[in-house]
């Protein structure tokens, strides 16, 4: 319900947090049976697009024109890459490189988050494989030497992949040591739990459905609060150069 223009979202010019009362839904090219909610894109500044795809049961999601990655938040859809056709419950993710044919469809209703990035090569390195897999088959590790805060990085950590996506896992009370400042751009979508973000000079609660955006070197610090954990998809580019 919208209170009198209220609400928790926030733009400013190196961060953005989307809450689920302002998110709009409009199907994209080649979808059938879904709708998305564009998250993050070239209009906002950002050098790929992450979306939620929304599927009614049988729904199709359409094709990309760049490398995707796919994270199945709720329900359970089916991927066929090359003929072979898999089953993709909760937690289960998918990589399909720059070109690669694929057909991703939702036998239940269903939820996914899908990040879209153009392929930077780098010289006599080939083009990354497909992956289908799922988190729980991904060791989580200690991040930081804090055994509350705990990471499953998802895509291997291989020079043919130009981004990485992770899932980090904070008990209640954690927090980042240290406000980060980088190089790195990053697309978050909050999964479980709740806590308190640090983007910029600002402070924003956030909770499970919520998306934010960071600029290159937007300072940035998060602790979990709350009675249960909270657990984040991130995504980040990694292993080219600044100048790329």
């Amino acid at each position: 319900m919208n209170h009198l223009g209220h609400t928790r979202s926030g733009r400013k010019h190196d961060h953005l947090l989307q809450t689920p009362d302002t998110f709009v839904r409009a199907p994209l090219p080649g979808m059938t049976h879904a709708t998305a909610i564009v998250h993050c894109g070239p209009a906002l500044g950002a050098k790929f697009i992450e979306y939620t795809a929304e599927f009614e049961s049988g729904g199709i999601l359409g094709p990309a024109q760049a490398q995707r990655f796919a994270y199945v938040i709720e329900g359970v859809a089916a991927i066929d890459v090359d003929g072979t056709q898999q089953e993709m419950p909760p937690g289960t993710f998918a990589y399909l490189p720059q070109a690669c044919e694929h057909r991703i469809s939702a036998k239940t209703e269903a939820r996914i988050a899908l990040i879209e990035k153009p392929y930077t090569p780098l010289p006599n390195l080939a083009s990354p494989t497909p992956i289908v897999s799922h988190e729980s088959s991904i060791p989580s590790q200690t991040l930081l030497h804090d055994d509350a805060l705990q990471v499953r990085s998802l895509l291997p950590d291989d020079t043919t992949f130009d981004f990485a996506v992770n899932v980090l896992t904070y008990q209640p009370g954690a927090s980042l040591p240290t406000v980060e400042i980088h190089v790195m751009e990053h697309g978050l979508l909050m999964l479980e739990g709740e806590g308190i973000y640090r983007l910029g000079d600002c402070w924003y609660p956030v909770w499970a459905g919520d998306f934010i955006w960071m600029r290159a070197f937007c300072p940035q610090w998060f602790g979990a609060l709350g009675k249960v954990p909270a657990k984040y998809l991130i995504y980040k580019d990694w292993n080219r150069s600044p100048l790329s």
